[in-house]
């Protein structure tokens, strides 16, 4: 049976829902395709890497940032009464707060983008030279707060092992166990999450329920600290990890040991950018770094998380245990969306604007997904033809548009998984599932080992 990821309306989990045990849910058929027949139909080109052409979009980059930041220094100030009359004195403060404001937005989006070509020199996309990627890749991290070859080694496993549940790194779903749940029980309710008695409903919504303000907040703490968090402090990564495993420690789990000097220039990269603010800071004072430079990188730190949060959390995503678990089924247990898209003529603009400005890394996901060398630019005509061949599998890779209340839809309705399955799906506060799996055959196609980065 052919499987599709269908985009799902859905309303947010509240006392006055109507529960009912059974439910008629999509059956996902997982995918038996092999990564050379994924391989197979993207055009040879696309696989083409300039360093040239990747330092064009840099430079533009940056271009844009000097132009941003040029235009508010210039402009900003003269919100004032001998150039702008407005009718209280107080919304001169008001207007002045708002320009700086839409100022960090704008900085913080196409900064996202630089960070996006930082995270292709650590996938070798940008160049053919892994001297050039790796300098490149170091130096736009590092002035991001990001330290680069760790997280190049870290996100490299994530991509040989995405959705894995005991070997990837990051937003790996929480299990009943873990949510501290009652225990399955077959009496009341199946594996599948089809049937759930509704005294056990109510149970879970009890202890899993969010108010829309929680749902908020959770959200807001996660898209602006999560980053940090996680760095710090494995938050969201693989729970198997010791306490205090963290990307600044050279190390296991994380780390082998000749990856030691990698780790350790990353630091010192990190600690050169703290020193860069620290010294701005009493040079130019704390606003002017702030509303200039910090508030930018936090908005790049929210792009950053709320984009890969919607690319790897969904109803509809599978997660699969190790015995079921092959490379081209991570791969394709992602989603494609439009950054901030959406319907009709203001959807499409704010959808063209966030997908440009952030190099297409939320529009092309699944296609870095199966070959990570493919540089951004590639990337569209890879995604392209990757569709046209899923479709005749039965499959959809698009989800809906990456929205914050696309965000807060999931948010509301992933909540858990189950201990036991070979692969899962995430569980809403009610115990409902929105899919159930299918095998097609027992047979396994290939792991994908010989396309993982070394």
């Amino acid at each position: 049976m052919a499987s599709t990821l269908k985009q799902r309306k859905t309303t947010s989990p509240t006392k006055a829902t109507k529960l009912v045990e059974e439910s008629q849910v999509e059956k996902f058929v997982v995918p038996d395709l092999t990564i050379k027949d994924l391989l197979s139909v993207i055009p040879p080109h696309c696989f083409e890497r300039s360093f040239f052409r990747s330092m064009l979009y840099v430079l533009w980059d940056f271009s844009l940032l000097g132009l941003f930041l040029w235009t508010a220094n210039t402009y900003i100030p003269k919100i004032n009464p001998d150039n702008v009359q407005l009718p209280h004195p107080a919304l001169y403060k008001v207007a002045r707060f708002v320009a700086w404001a839409f100022y960090d937005f704008c900085a913080g989006l196409v900064g996202t983008g630089v960070w996006v070509i930082a995270h292709e020199c650590g996938h070798q996309a940008f160049s053919t030279s892994k001297t050039a990627n790796n300098t490149v890749g170091w130096i736009l991290h590092s002035a991001l707060g990001v330290p680069y070859h760790s997280w190049r080694i870290t996100h490299a496993k994530h991509h040989a092992q995405t959705s894995h549940l005991t070997g990837d790194q990051v937003f790996v779903p929480k299990t009943r166990t873990e949510r501290g749940l009652p225990a399955f029980n077959p009496e009341k309710e199946n594996l599948e999450g089809t049937h759930v008695a509704v005294d056990l409903q109510k149970e879970l919504w009890e202890a899993l329920g969010d108010s829309p303000l929680g749902a908020v907040l959770g959200l807001t703490a996660q898209f602006f600290a999560g980053w940090w968090m996680y760095l710090i402090r494995n938050a969201t990564g693989q729970r198997s990890y010791p306490r205090g495993t963290n990307h600044f420690v050279p190390k296991p789990p994380l780390y082998a040991p000749h990856q030691y000097t990698s780790i350790i220039w990353s630091d010192v990269g990190i600690l050169l950018w703290l020193a860069a603010i620290f010294y701005s800071v009493k040079t130019f004072g704390f606003l002017t770094v702030f509303r200039t430079y910090l508030m930018p990188y936090f908005w790049v730190n929210h792009w950053l998380v709320m984009i890969t949060f919607l690319q790897h959390t969904d109803p509809a995503l599978p997660h699969y245990q190790a015995s079921s678990f092959t490379f081209p089924r991570g791969a394709l247990s992602t989603f494609d969306r439009e950054l901030m898209g959406g319907p009709g003529i203001i959807g499409k603009i704010t959808g063209w604007i966030c997908g440009t400005a952030t190099h297409g890394i939320s529009e092309t996901h699944v296609a870095h997904h199966v070959v990570s060398k493919i540089p951004h630019y590639h990337a569209w005509e890879a995604k392209a033809a990757l569709e046209e061949r899923l479709a005749q599998a039965g499959m959809n890779i698009q989800g809906n548009p990456g929205t914050w209340s696309e965000a807060y839809r999931i948010w509301t309705e992933c909540k858990f998984i189950e201990d036991e399955g070979e692969v899962r799906f995430y569980k809403n506060a009610y115990g409902k599932a929105a899919r159930v799996p299918v095998f097609s055959s027992e047979g396994v196609s290939d792991s994908g080992v010989d396309v993982h980065d070394n």
